[in-house]
């Protein structure tokens, strides 16, 4: 029985997805036995590889991550801190992670805090996640955040923290809020739940982009939030048209069109008696390449949908990220070829309005620094 474990839900960003990249990554080095678990990209992967090749480092992976155990490997610091310190000074973010050896188990985040990682305690012992969810299903109690730039370091002493390296610029994802985190999270320090910033960006889509309609339905399940948020605040009722089956995972971060196009028909039904002879307003969380969302449109329509308004709680997606969310090459992505008119064309919508990026940040709920590059094309690691 043992005394600590790391785990990964990976799903592939930076390296294909194949067992070779399967999470945790391990290794039996000179410093100890080290395993890694990593969310996230690093900016400056390819010439933080290059670099150790030339060396004469060998790779196991085509992904980043393994940048970390040759790193860690190849450390002549004896201390652990030290050791984690050398293996990601100069790494860029996006990264938040685990390590475990024999002794500890070490959690740290990039200078920006990109990707969120929080800590609870669970007894007299310690637990680390991406999100606060997952405390709650053990009965674990909330701790902190684990701070931009911090490292975390858990072993039979407790719990300390020290400076990885200094905090930066603040450019935490706000794709976590508008699609990826799970609407019960409390994400980067929030004080409210992701659900309630969610219908808080609704409210705010029906103030930009009003719709003469029957009925409010969702996208499920990302898009419920901010559907109840424009349902509330445009009175207009608010509905299940659309029944997603829980057995298929999300389309978008699926590796081939084919494989997304095909898991639109089985994820997605629609419920014939809410959606027939209706004007509907369809909310959307976001659309990256936008066909899924004309499947959708067109299924609606097939099952009597009398009109079709498309209401996006996110502005269009221009631009590929960098920072670790599987999206496709920027050329690909709709918004990035064609303007709001031609979109809805494509799609085959009777109206489509997106929530500008004012709309986005004005929300009452945000606060601090954001990367919104996918929305604006600003680099700013």
């Amino acid at each position: 029985r043992g005394r600590a474990a790391i785990g990964h839900n990976r799903y592939s960003t930076r390296g294909s997805s194949n067992i070779e990249n399967t999470q945790p990554l391990t290794a039996e080095t000179r410093n100890g036995m080290v395993a890694i678990a990593h969310n996230g990209q690093f900016a400056n992967y390819r010439s933080l590889k290059k670099e150790l090749q030339e060396e004469g480092c060998i790779f196991n992976t085509d992904g980043d991550t393994e940048i970390i155990l040759h790193r860690f490997a190849r450390c002549k610091e004896k201390n652990i801190s030290r050791i984690i310190s050398t293996a990601f000074a100069g790494v860029k973010p996006a990264y938040s992670a685990l390590l475990l050896t024999r002794k500890e188990l070490i959690a740290v985040r990039d200078p920006s805090g990109v990707r969120p990682l929080v800590e609870c305690r669970m007894g007299k012992g310690f637990a680390v996640a991406s999100e606060t969810t997952a405390f709650d299903i053990i009965g674990a109690e909330y701790i902190d955040e684990v701070k931009s730039g911090e490292m975390v370091i858990i072993d039979d002493n407790g719990l300390r923290r020290e400076e990885l390296q200094p905090p930066a610029e603040q450019l935490r994802c706000i794709f976590e809020y508008i699609y990826f985190a799970r609407p019960d999270s409390f994400l980067f320090g929030s004080e409210v739940s992701t659900s309630e910033i969610r219908k808080e960006l609704g409210r705010r889509l029906y103030r930009e982009h009003p719709a003469k309609a029957d009925i409010v339905i969702p996208v499920p399940d990302s898009s419920t939030a901010a559907a109840l948020g424009y349902s509330r605040e445009s009175g207009i009722p608010f509905d299940f048209g659309l029944i997603r089956s829980h057995y298929i995972g999300r389309t978008f971060i699926e590796p081939t069109q084919a494989i997304r196009d095909a898991k639109v028909r089985k994820k997605y039904n629609p419920n014939r008696s809410v959606i027939r002879d209706k004007r509907v307003v369809l909310v959307e969380d976001s659309i990256v390449r936008g066909t899924t969302l004309k499947n959708l449109i067109r299924i609606l329509r097939d099952f009597g949908a009398r009109e079709i308004h498309i209401r996006v709680s996110s502005p269009p997606y221009r631009h590929s990220c960098y920072l670790g969310i599987n999206t496709a090459e920027t050329k690909r992505l709709i918004a990035s070829r064609y303007p709001v008119e031609k979109i809805r064309s494509f799609l085959g919508a009777d109206s489509l309005g997106y929530l500008s990026e004012e709309g986005l940040l004005a929300n009452k709920y945000l606060h601090g620094g954001f990367c919104t590059y996918c929305f604006n094309g600003k680099q700013k690691i």
